[in-house]
């Protein structure tokens, strides 16, 4: 019998990004028709996460599993980039905090990928009394303006693709600045590694949709379903890749309580106006990729009735897919 889940969404803090950079080659006079930017031209956006807890005890921990899903900017950026950004100080752990959990319960953090603004929340600025879990040692290597950093769930083990840490390893990416050292080194020191001596980093080798031999056409399907090239990660929880943002970037499924099947949605479609086909954003590393991926997976979506939640909508993540009449899909609001 698969495990199921109680869930709730996190917001975890406004997020303000440069118009022209979420909505790529779309012109500014028709995305200026779904959402005014600011004086600065930017657009709001949010950092949606989710707490998810077993509705049974895991024989393996002889209680119910608590799993994060994402983690937001955090609390690390200076004052200039929270500026930039226009953070407004709340984070996964305030979001955790009130709901009455306490961040040193959760077993498992899932990232989509780790760019700051989904994977920044890993580690936390160091309080008054507190001694630092690591320090940043190399100029730039950190995020903020002060090197040490917290686990910010320190019985947590973080969970992502291999192909996506490979790459923030290297600074793989069209930024300069997204993915840095002070919320992923931490994860790899084997000298911190967790109380019982589990390693804190957990890598998945999912299927790809497409081989790397060949580019797919335009309106080409992957060959195989995504039950198959899915990775089961924890009990009830699957990932499967879905690349073009990162290529690493990865979607969560699993199945709540109520029996619908949520799929954590990651960049392929951050918002609900990024549900046209052409709609990626200037930060992909590959828009066709985004493209094709967006393509099978709102089918996917649509024919197997998930309930997606969407990684920065400002407005109500939680929707539906269905098609549109015209040849694609569009999204309906879905709450609860």
């Amino acid at each position: 019998m698969t495990m199921k889940y109680h869930w709730k969404l996190l917001r975890a803090g406004r997020l303000l990004l440069d118009g022209g950079g979420m909505f790529g080659l779309i012109p500014r006079v028709v995305w200026t028709r779904q959402i005014t930017p600011d004086e600065r031209n930017r657009v709001q956006l949010h950092h949606n996460c989710l707490f998810l807890e077993s509705e049974t005890d895991d024989p393996s921990l002889g209680r119910p599993r608590r799993v994060i899903i994402e983690t937001g900017t955090g609390d690390k950026l200076d004052a200039k980039m929270a500026d930039i950004f226009g953070l407004d100080g709340r984070t996964v752990e305030t979001a955790l905090l009130e709901s009455g959990i306490a961040p040193n319960t959760v077993d498992q953090v899932i990232c989509s990928h780790l760019h700051f603004d989904h994977a920044g929340g890993l580690t936390r600025r160091v309080r008054a009394g507190e001694e630092p879990d690591w320090v940043a040692s190399k100029p730039g290597a950190a995020s903020g303006d002060d090197p040490r950093v917290k686990f910010t769930f320190p019985r947590a083990q973080l969970i992502v693709q291999r192909r996506e840490w490979v790459d923030a390893r290297h600074n793989d990416s069209v930024m300069t600045r997204t993915y840095y050292r002070d919320h992923i080194l931490p994860f790899e020191d084997e000298r911190l590694a967790l109380p019982d001596g589990r390693p804190r980093l957990v890598l998945v080798d999912s299927r790809r949709p497409f081989p790397l031999d060949r580019k797919p056409r335009r309106d080409e399907l992957p060959a195989t379903g995504v039950d198959e090239r899915a990775s089961n990660v924890l009990p009830g929880i699957d990932v499967f890749l879905a690349p073009g943002h990162t290529w690493g970037q990865q979607a969560v499924r699993f199945v709540d309580t109520t029996g619908r099947t949520v799929v954590f949605t990651p960049d392929v479609l951050p918002t609900a106006w990024h549900v046209g086909a052409a709609y990626s954003l200037a930060y992909d590393v590959e828009a066709y990729t985004s493209m094709m991926t967006k393509r099978w997976f709102l089918q996917a979506a649509a024919e197997n009735d998930w309930l997606l939640v969407l990684d920065h909508e400002p407005g109500e993540p939680r929707c539906r897919v269905r098609e549109d009449g015209k040849g694609w899909w569009r999204l309906e609001p879905a709450e609860g």
